[in-house]
């Protein structure tokens, strides 16, 4: 298993994503959605503003989303799922 980057711990579900992305965007609007219903923190951090290593290990996957510091989904973000993992 990769280890978690540090900035995927900063809020409960943090999604890694680049500009102009639609899968971003549509991931986005669930993440937006399931967190406000959850009532628990979201960040969205860009694939330009990580490390190297980082941009090589997610390029092929954005988006990326992290729940509680731990991959959680890429491409595509389910929404049951997402709210399973927040405990909902």
């Amino acid at each position: 298993m990769v280890d978690t980057p540090a900035w995927a711990g900063r809020a409960r579900v943090v999604m890694l994503g680049k500009p102009e992305c639609h899968l971003c965007e549509e991931a986005w609007e669930v993440i937006e959605r399931v967190t406000r219903e959850s009532g628990v923190g979201r960040a969205r951090k860009e694939l330009d503003d990580v490390s190297e290593a980082d941009r090589e290990e997610y390029w092929d996957k954005i988006p990326v989303t992290f729940v509680d510091g731990r991959r959680h989904d890429f491409w595509r973000v389910d929404e049951q799922r997402l709210r399973t993992a927040l405990g909902g």
